[in-house]
């Protein structure tokens, strides 16, 4: 009963079921109004409701926060100058058949104007002119421009929603929703990029009716009416005013209307709110006025009254805002004494604060490094702050979450610091306090970056891309369309930064897991595994899991499934301490997972090349020394030297074809195969026998001879 009786008394809900059907009579009343003549009457309150619509959309605009509340904006504007143009054909019939459109239409041109026609005529023109090329004009162009940049925008809002979705920032649902969003902000000012011509349109359609109705009155009054030219242009032109006058006010409205919407694109609140804060925000300008304003009424023949009146408010009004302002900065002193006493107390103790001790601290703190700093140039400062516009901290956090569900890496905080040494466009990534590189960036400008299929030559900069040392350019933002129809991979600046502080981390994850980081991941598994973890640190110390770890991840091996990883070290940390053989074994229990790295999805194929028999037996016998003391290679340089050649030659088909460079070997020279090409080929994954599944399809391409 109680949802019966909730459902009986929403009218709003009511309204919105028969709103089609509404909409359908009032579209096809528009229509016929064009055609069937209309009594007086009917029509005074069809012009009297054309009036309250547009005040009643000129007042919505002013409580709207969002555009989107009132999406349907330019359908209702499309109606509203269908509607209001029936209206003109309408009283055009009247006026030139009767003389006479009804009562209101009278009234304007009588009572507004005063019954002269020429004066009626000329506050027509001035509203047509306001309107046509002030109001429409600028709301013109600035839903163009704002369609352009939605438009522009949204793949970068496709992308940020996407990497929001992938590191868990937001579920399905939600990322769904701000899809949508971002589309019907799209198709919004798409829309109102196109409504903007009816006003437009409007505006130039009234006064060309306007202007025919004058003349087709007096042509009719002076050849069917028999009226004199001075008659018939009293008669008509009045009317014709009037009719003008009642059609060209709501016609301004929604202009203004439109203008409001497309110009409101940062407001906090309603309107009012956000012009009167704008406007008494700040006290000096209010008394700079007040003391303008009198300095006017000084002047000999101008009004006093006006001006000191005025001049008294805006003193008063800039003294209340000096006031508020006063106490707020006054007030958060207030609220913090008790912390103003325990500091206080420090320069009571000049001894301490300036004695040895207190410099030995300073001096040691010196000594501390970070595991990651960035260092920036003061020009590449508002990429960083939240406050001027700056977004990197946030793609860094983004980063973080990305390294930890791909890798299973908790990267350390980056500690980012301006360096007044360094250009002021430069910058530098520390790992552990070692520079990798120094590179520029230009802020201001967007980063071309030549693919090898572009076509054409493009104006700008040469640099290189700081990531991958690629041939690039430095464009400005009109150019970028343009490089981007010729091929070029178009990023900004901040965007540049961010990838390559990415491939820094990635390149030195390894280094970057501490034993602190590797502690947490213990305590972490502990939680839901102590089992484990009690017995893995029963033969192995955190130092030795923290190797094996750093192992796997050198080799880009995700680390995520730590409670296998431990439970793989719980077995054979028994026996053997060595590193380097607890992560062959990791490796052997991670076999799925490293194999999902490398393996064709579609095809269901591990495409590699294999080591000749030959090959292996050479490594195997030069390797020396044991599971205690650790092994060593003792091989030939030349023959060292052909291997590497050997591999490059074999795994080069692979990087052609764009497919994973994988090298398959017997599990005993796995390791030392690694070891003897990890520099020169850091991206040719070397896989052992044993990590493959009993199921997995090997599609041999080449052998290293």
């Amino acid at each position: 009963m109680a949802r019966a009786k909730a459902a009986k008394i929403d009218p709003i809900e009511r309204i919105l079921n028969y709103s089609d059907m509404g909409i359908t009579f009032m579209v096809i009343l528009i229509v016929a109004m064009m055609v069937i003549p209309l009594p007086t009457i009917i029509l005074d309150v069809f012009l009297a409701l054309n009036i309250t619509f547009a005040v009643i959309i000129l007042l919505t605009t002013f409580y709207i926060h969002n555009a989107l509340e009132i999406a349907a904006f330019p359908s209702i504007l499309l109606v509203a100058t269908l509607f209001r143009l029936s209206l003109n054909v309408s009283t055009t019939r009247l006026i030139l058949l009767h003389g006479f459109a009804g009562k209101l239409i009278t009234a304007f041109g009588n009572f507004v104007v005063g019954g002269n026609y020429l004066v009626g005529g000329i506050v027509f023109l001035i509203l047509v002119l306001i309107q046509f090329l002030v109001i429409t004009k600028g709301a013109e162009r600035v839903a163009e421009v704002q369609a352009r940049f939605q438009l522009d925008g949204m793949p970068g809002k496709q992308m940020a929603i996407d990497a929001d979705l992938g590191n868990g920032l937001i579920d399905e649902h939600t990322a769904r929703e701000r899809r949508k969003t971002v589309q019907r902000e799209a198709d919004f000012f798409g829309a109102m990029d196109g409504a903007s011509k009816f006003v437009k349109g409007d505006a130039v359609a009234g006064l060309i009716i306007t202007t025919i109705n004058i003349i087709g009155g007096i042509c009719i009054g002076m050849f069917q009416q028999g009226l004199t030219l001075s008659q018939a242009t009293q008669k008509f032109s009045l009317l014709t005013v009037g009719d003008g006058l009642v059609a060209q006010i709501p016609a301004l409205i929604l202009s203004t209307a439109t203008g409001i919407l497309v110009t409101r694109s940062a407001g906090e609140s309603n309107l009012g709110r956000d012009i009167t804060k704008s406007l008494i925000n700040h006290y000096r300008p209010l008394w700079v006025g007040s003391i303008l304003l009198l300095a006017l009424a000084l002047i000999p023949g101008f009004p006093r009254i006006p001006f000191i009146l005025l001049a008294s408010f805006l003193g008063m009004l800039g003294f209340w805002v000096f006031k508020s302002k006063k106490e707020a900065e006054e007030q958060p002193p207030q609220t913090s004494k008790s912390p103003k006493k325990q500091t206080g107390t420090a320069p009571s103790e000049p001894a301490q604060s300036r004695g040895d001790s207190g410099s030995f601290d300073n001096v040691m703190k010196l000594l501390a490094v970070d595991p990651l700093e960035l260092e920036v140039g003061y020009a590449l400062i508002p990429m960083i702050e939240p406050s001027r516009g700056g977004d990197l901290l946030d793609r860094i956090q983004t980063l973080r979450r990305q390294l930890a569900l791909e890798m299973g890496v908790v990267t350390p905080p980056v500690r980012i610091k301006d360096n007044l040494q360094l250009k002021p466009t430069s910058y530098t990534i520390k790992v552990r306090g070692v520079p990798e590189k120094v590179a520029e960036l230009m802020p201001d400008h967007f980063l071309a970056i030549d693919t090898g299929d572009t076509k054409g030559e493009l104006v700008g900069i040469p640099t290189k891309e700081p990531t991958f040392n690629l041939d690039a350019l430095w464009i400005t933002p009109e150019l970028r369309a343009k490089a981007e129809e010729l091929g070029y991979t178009v990023v900004d600046a901040p965007s540049v930064l961010a990838t390559h502080l990415s491939e820094v981390v990635r390149a030195n994850a390894a280094d970057l897991l501490t034993r602190q980081t590797v502690q947490n991941m213990v305590d972490m598994v502990k939680d839901s595994a102590p089992a484990v973890v009690e017995e893995m640190l029963r033969c192995l110390s955190l130092g030795d899991i923290q190797k094996v770890l750093q192992n796997l991840v050198r080799e880009k091996i995700p680390i995520r499934d730590l409670a296998g990883i431990f439970e793989t070290l719980a077995d054979y940390g028994k026996s053997v301490q060595n590193s380097d053989f607890l992560s062959e074994k990791a490796r052997e229990a991670l076999g799925k997972i490293i194999l999902s790295l490398y393996i064709n999805e579609t095809s269901g194929e591990l495409t590699a090349v294999t080591l000749s028999p030959e090959r292996e037996k050479m490594i195997k016998e030069s390797v020396q020394g044991n599971l205690v003391e650790g092994w060593r290679i003792k091989m030939d340089p030349k023959d060292m030297q052909s291997f590497i050649h050997a591999v490059g030659s074999a795994t080069e088909n692979l990087l052609r074809e764009g497919l994973p460079q994988v090298l398959i070997v017997h599990p005993d020279v796995r390791l030392f195969v690694r070891k003897i090409i990890e520099r020169t080929f850091p991206n040719v994954a070397v896989m052992g026998y044993s990590e493959l599944p009993g199921d997995t399809r090997i599609k041999t391409v080449g052998i290293v001879e």
